[in-house]
């Protein structure tokens, strides 16, 4: 009696501890920001879609968010569990195996674009179909292992959400959604390159060709902060073409002058002992920025 008492209690262990895995593998930090970009999209469409449309259409492009991330672990396990940042995912731990991985991840991706194209429409469950394709083939498999501008094309596949959050609700791409896609895809370099410089030597380790390897930490410093000064025009676009008003100009402006200062910051000490937590600094800023920006678009539609 005991014996079996104790062989279920090891079967709901494990059985909890592998789908625990299976949602690591999904990557939750990535799909939590999927899910809110995706909603900001949806919410500041002209049209609106019952409550139940929306939480089920941003489910399955949450959904597709994890396929993507399950086929990223699977391809690459071996350079996973040769950093300090990802050793611990699922695959390099061995709670789950690569071909799980592999049937996991492609599962996800069929059950998410027929799942949004069932719930929305063709231009939604395409554009998730893209999203999925880019992420896995065009900066996974082609582009990470072989030029340092890896997260420069790529950052194309993770500002897309916002812009399938809109057409969720229009079925019609517009300027509008497109400045979301700006915003995210310009903000990404500076973001990762930061990340890089204070893990440099997991990169290096993992001989993967990210900027400060290829073309040295001053070379890198330089770079995030012209992104960053990129974002100067960028936030002023959903402005010029009406989409927002003075209040998110305002504050976008003033958030985006602040990263950019923080970016010069970094960029103007030269090998200081300092250097590391300036770009943590940046990097962990990069975060936030992000999230208010997207935050200002719903503000500003409820006061519109």
């Amino acid at each position: 009696m005991n014996t079996n008492i104790l062989n279920k209690k090891s079967f709901s262990i494990n059985t909890f501890s592998f789908f625990k895995s299976l949602f690591q593998l999904m990557k939750p930090r990535v799909m939590s920001l999927v899910i809110f970009t995706c909603a900001v999209g949806l919410l500041t469409s002209p049209n609106k879609i019952p409550l139940f449309d929306s939480l089920i259409c941003i489910f399955f492009v949450t959904i597709g968010a994890g396929a993507a991330g399950a086929l990223n672990m699977w391809y690459e396990a071996d350079l996973d569990k040769l950093m300090t940042r990802t050793c611990l995912r699922p695959i390099p731990t061995g709670k789950i195996t690569k071909d799980q991985a592999l049937t996991f991840g492609i599962l996800l991706s069929i059950v998410s674009v027929i799942g949004l194209y069932y719930f929305s429409n063709f231009l939604s469950a395409l554009l998730l179909f893209i999203t999925i394709a880019f992420y896995v083939f065009v900066y996974t498999i082609w582009l990470k292992r072989k030029t340092p501008q890896n997260i420069v094309i790529g950052g194309a596949s993770g500002a897309l959400p916002p812009v399938i959050g809109w057409t969720i609700a229009t079925n019609t791409l517009t300027l509008e959604p497109i400045t979301f896609f700006l915003i995210i895809f310009y903000w990404t370099p500076s973001h990762f390159w930061a990340l890089s410089l204070y893990k440099a030597k997991d990169y290096e380790k993992a001989k993967i060709p990210m900027l400060p390897i290829t073309n040295g930490i001053e070379e890198t410093k330089k770079k995030i902060l012209v992104y960053s000064l990129f974002m100067l025009p960028i936030v002023i676009i959903p402005y010029y073409i009406g989409f927002v008003g003075e209040v998110f100009l305002t504050i976008s402006l003033l958030l985006t002058l602040y990263y950019n200062y923080i970016c010069y910051d970094l960029f103007k000490f030269k090998k200081n002992k300092f250097e590391l937590k300036k770009a943590k600094k940046v990097f962990s800023y990069s975060i936030f920025y992000l999230f208010l920006l997207f935050v200002l678009f719903l503000i500003d539609q409820i006061i519109r």
